[in-house]
């Protein structure tokens, strides 16, 4: 038998995940290894895994740990990264997009075909088993001559309206087709060739923290192999439609590239009384066929062969089979495609206006407030109204970012590693009050352990070295059991005495929480504690998932029935709480819940949408006795099945306290802050709802 390919992931963000569970599902494939220059974040995914973990690509190639890697990094090196693996020669799977310039794809692909060394370019939506049958369609002539074809990615982009935007895909406009569009373009270029760009028109500009703007709406015309292309790109808060349509003369063929389905209109002989009721039955039985297929196959496989972990499979198996045969990798994938999809959206990108140049500040901030957590929604709106109080910030973030380019004199922000403590204190310097708005997506208990409890930790300990005067931490209402609608919830109600079973985010930050009271009681660490409800207003998602899971933008099923009032609260509110927080001396040692007047139940708050935006969402109960019960089955399948380690066990009461049927009794912050939320329902919906560009509109 042979000896199973090797494979190390380089980068272990997001999309690294899609990528493992694809390379596991490979024949004769194993994953090896994980590398990241963020040694945390190695670890923790390699510990998740079972593999090992590199701190550097040079290490992993210098121990000859792999026998081919996947490129994952961000894409301003991908370049690099995929050079030095082809000349180590290591075959490279390289994430879309695969370089930032179609010189870079240029280099890639010749240094490997100098070398004689396999990639690929991982535009992962051509091997979808939907796309494949397209292509044969198309090739078979069934579809007649093809006239035009239509390709359109309409899917919300979260980032947009609430952020982060820090993060590579929000810096400059160009990003937004840099990242996207090689999804669309390779479509076109697999199907007619290289492309001839005709037109570019963006609309529907928004307005972002930081005085600048991005477009939501972008729309391509171009022209290829005879045939006439619009591409279009949405981003605003739109019914998913991730579709590839192709008229011909015989019929039109609709790939749903999101769900994986392929329906043909195509012509017959009926007589006109049949003719549509055959159309319209063909369609539906194919849909129905398809839409069964999927449904199964999505079941037995725990959702890892869904459309989207479907294409990574696929285009993992065409890529090591080309390993495994010594052959040139399909043409899907190949280097002469991917640099035709990045000449043209090269070409596109000239059509593109600069982004105007942030303005130089005045002067230099002189920071006594560190804000971090600073590029999230309450951290956007705290930063702001600090400046507006005459107080200079100091903003931690993970990247570059253009949120207070309009302030930049008030405003210095700075890239921190928080698992690095000489750069944590190094950012205190000249501070006085902090703000700890961060938290870390865990999936384990462990990981929260590293990533949120000893990061808090650490940043608590060079509080007090660096004698900084105030430290409020922001925790969170989840934590508590509001599991009963009896219950009447104050600061004095405390959590569980045993948060072992509670969901990880709650059991985090409750014990966050305990430590920093623990600083507070043996080393006098002056800190208060916000536990803010479901903080809404500007600039914040209109897809909360604090009240329901959300199916796409127009629909949602709560977490209960959606009754009871929900601890609303808006974002200006808990704000003006923080800044209290750290003026007021009786506020030192001390836990607030920030939740706003009790107002509207979750149906209300659909409903006042409704009325002042317009749009009816669709709004379900969710029984949560049948999410505890998916939920056991899923923690069963993932622990015994897929050998997940460090998950959280189903916990019941964790279901019921998402419908926070507890109510809350917030006079403490009133009576010892001074602290006045909005109480007049019309303005908290003015606020909380318009002008809030919920939609993108």
């Amino acid at each position: 038998m042979k000896k199973p390919i090797r494979v190390g992931i380089i980068g272990a963000g997001y999309i690294a995940n899609w990528h493992a569970d694809a390379i596991s599902a490979t024949d004769n494939v194993e994953l090896a290894c994980v590398v990241d220059a963020n040694s945390s974040a190695a670890k923790l995914f390699g510990s998740a895994r079972g593999i090992e973990s590199f701190s550097s690509v040079d290490k992993m190639l210098a121990d000859n740990a792999v026998d081919a890697v996947h490129v994952l990094t961000p894409p301003s090196v991908h370049r690099k990264v995929a050079l030095d693996c082809i000349a180590a020669g290591v075959p490279v799977l390289i994430e879309k997009p695969v370089a930032l310039t179609s010189a870079d794809v240029e280099a890639i692909d010749s240094e490997a075909t100098k070398r004689g060394v396999l990639w690929a370019a991982g535009h992962n939506f051509l091997a979808l088993p939907s796309y494949v049958r397209l292509k044969q369609k198309q090739k078979s002539g069934c579809l007649g001559r093809i006239s035009s074809a239509e390709i359109n990615w309409a899917f919300p982009l979260g980032a947009l309206r609430s952020g982060p935007y820090s993060i590579w895909l929000m810096r400059e406009t160009r990003n937004l087709l840099l990242e996207l569009g090689p999804h669309l373009f390779a479509f076109a270029v697999d199907l007619f060739g290289p492309l001839e760009i005709l037109h570019l028109q963006t609309t529907n500009e928004i307005d972002l923290p930081g005085g600048f703007s991005r477009p939501q709406i972008w729309r391509i015309l171009a022209r290829a192999g005879g045939v006439d292309l619009t591409i279009n790109l949405s981003l605003v808060e739109t019914h998913d439609d991730r579709s590839v349509v192709l008229r011909g003369s015989s019929a039109v063929a609709r790939l749903d590239y999101a769900n994986d389905t392929l329906v043909l209109a195509e012509a017959n002989t009926s007589g006109l009384v049949l003719n549509p009721l055959r159309n319209a039955t063909a369609q539906g039985i194919s849909l129905l066929g398809q839409g069964l297929t999927n449904s199964a196959r999505q079941l037995i496989s725990l959702n890892q062969k869904s459309p989207y972990g479907l294409s990574f499979r696929g285009m993992c198996a065409e890529f090591y089979r080309a390993i495994a045969e010594n052959r040139k990798v399909d043409a899907r994938f190949s280097g002469s495609n991917a640099h035709a999809v990045m000449s043209a959206i090269e070409k596109t990108l000239a059509f593109l206006p600069e982004d105007p140049k942030p303005a130089k500040p005045r002067s230099k901030p002189n920071p006594t407030a560190l804000v971090i957590g600073g590029t999230g929604f309450i951290g956007r709106v705290l930063t702001r109204k600090l400046v507006e109080k005459g107080v200079d910030v100091r903003v931690l973030s993970r990247g570059e970012t253009h949120s207070f380019d309009d302030i930049s004199n008030k405003v210095e922000t700075r890239s921190v590693s928080l698992h690095d403590e000489a750069e944590i204190v190094a950012s205190m310097e000249g501070i006085t009050t902090v703000y700890h708005l961060g938290k870390s997506e865990d999936q384990t208990w462990e990981a929260a352990l590293r990533n949120d409890v000893a990061v808090t930790e650490r940043i608590a300990e060079a509080a007090l070295n660096a004698n900084v005067r105030r430290f409020v931490y922001t925790g969170t209402i989840a934590s508590y059991d509001m599991s009963n609608s009896e219950t009447n919830i104050t600061e004095n109600t405390g959590f569980e005495s045993n948060m072992q079973n509670r969901n990880i985010y709650a059991r985090s930050k409750a014990e966050c929480e305990s430590r920093l009271m623990a600083l507070c009681e043996q080393k006098g660490l002056a800190v208060s504690i916000a536990r803010p409800g479901i903080v809404v207003g500007c600039g914040g998602p209109l897809q909360h998932w604090g009240i329901g899971r959300w199916h796409g933008p127009g629909a949602i099923k709560l977490w209960g029935n959606g009754r009871n009032t929900l601890p609303f609260v808006l974002v200006d509110d808990v704000v003006e709480g923080l800044i209290l927080m750290a003026e007021k001396d009786e506020a030192i040692g001390e836990s607030f819940n920030l939740i706003g007047e009790p107002m509207l139940s979750a149906r209300d708050y659909f409903d006042e949408i409704h009325r002042v935006l317009g749009p009816r969402i669709k709004v379900s109960s969710g029984p949560l006795w049948s999410y505890y019960a998916s939920d056991v089955v899923k923690f069963f399948l993932k622990h015994k099945v897929l050998g997940r380690r460090g998950l959280s066990k189903p916990n019941l009461r964790d279901w019921k306290s998402r419908a926070h049927l507890s109510q809350f009794d917030n006079t403490k912050p009133k009576s010892v802050l001074g602290w006045s939320p909005e109480a007049d329902v019309e303005k908290f919906v003015s606020l909380a709802i318009n002008n809030t560009s919920m939609f993108g509109f």
